[in-house]
């Protein structure tokens, strides 16, 4: 095994079985670069938003799921989620964009929901209030379930 020269910062460590012309700290920051770049050409070409604009709105949420808070995006890119009537395009536009969400929530809680506000309240008066507390904690022999 001889060494060589990485190609972007000239470490000599470059062990010849490994392939490419960078070391493996320039190879994975050229992979997570890339992978950045082809992010922002997506989210620029279908949701029309500028240069910058995923980044400043991902601050904007404090770096994480505007509904859940727990997810980061820094294994997988948030969702742009947007709103599907608001325009007749195909693929939407910038005053579609309503904010970056997970995929749990941008799939399995809005689309399950079908964007559905009046489900969405009905599952925050469920979390509130669910009707097994009233129903099982009723005095026996009195029915309150018409």
């Amino acid at each position: 095994m001889s060494n060589k020269t990485c190609k972007d910062c000239g470490s000599g460590t470059r062990v010849a079985k490994y392939p490419g012309p960078r070391c493996h700290t320039c190879h994975y920051a050229k992979k997570r670069a890339d992978r950045k770049r082809n992010h922002d050409r997506y989210v620029q070409k279908k949701y029309g938003l500028d240069p910058g604009d995923y980044e400043a709105l991902y601050r904007a949420q404090g770096g994480r799921c505007y509904i859940c808070q727990r997810a980061t995006g820094k294994s997988k890119n948030l969702a742009v989620d947007h709103d599907h009537s608001h325009c007749s395009r195909e693929q939407g536009c910038r005053e579609c964009v309503r904010g970056l969400l997970c995929s749990r929530c941008n799939h399995d809680l809005l689309g399950h929901c079908r964007d559905s506000v009046e489900m969405l309240q009905r599952a925050i008066d469920y979390l509130k209030d669910p009707p097994a507390r009233r129903f099982l904690t009723d005095e026996p022999g009195e029915d309150t379930v018409s």
